[in-house]
């Protein structure tokens, strides 16, 4: 907890919260996902991978995580906690979604589950997260987002149209989860 409270002070910009996700949190982020079929799931913004570890207790052996982190503190302490053939760590930006999809021969992803903290973002790259994250699933597939507040709910809604919105407050701070699904 103290390493990410000393990441959240060094990079506000980039880090969203002084404390990783609780199990509330992350039962909410992952509800809505099928773990019984063999599937391509992109993390977005895994600090201490609170998700990441989740998601891959729940995979099936033949499904593939690809994890992205800018953060060298993180992406370090991730290299080193988790060893598992199926986690892709990639030490760049949610910007480059579709160029690791195909620099690893995968297909589309069936689910884009993102801890980024939009609001401390510029427009432009909040726009080009989106469309990214929308332009690599597969149709119905799942983008799934959380927050602290409902301010980014106008911009998800533009790129993938309808949200549904669930609060959990059992987090710190509490949050809300953006479940959408794309429609082609």
């Amino acid at each position: 907890m103290s390493n990410f409270l000393q990441q959240f002070w060094k990079e506000k910009k980039r880090i969203g919260a002084m404390a990783p996700s609780s199990r509330f949190l992350a039962h909410k982020m992952l509800e809505h996902i099928n773990f019984e079929v063999d599937q391509v799931i992109i993390e977005l913004g895994p600090g201490t991978g609170v998700f990441t570890e989740k998601l891959l207790s729940k995979m099936t052996a033949g499904s593939h995580l690809l994890v992205f982190e800018v953060n060298d503190n993180f992406y370090n302490q991730l290299k080193q906690q988790i060893q598992d053939d199926r986690l892709l760590l990639i030490h760049d930006s949610a910007e480059k979604l579709d160029y690791y999809l195909s620099k690893y021969h995968l297909p589309k992803a069936h689910v884009v589950l993102s801890s980024l903290p939009l609001a401390n973002f510029p427009e432009t790259l909040i726009q080009t997260i989106l469309k990214a994250s929308k332009d690599v699933l597969i149709s119905n597939g799942k983008f799934i987002q959380f927050q602290y507040s409902l301010q980014a709910k106008k911009e998800i809604e533009q790129i993938f149209g309808t949200a549904q919105i669930s609060f959990t407050p059992l987090n710190f701070p509490p949050a809300f989860v953006y479940t959408c699904t794309k429609t082609d």
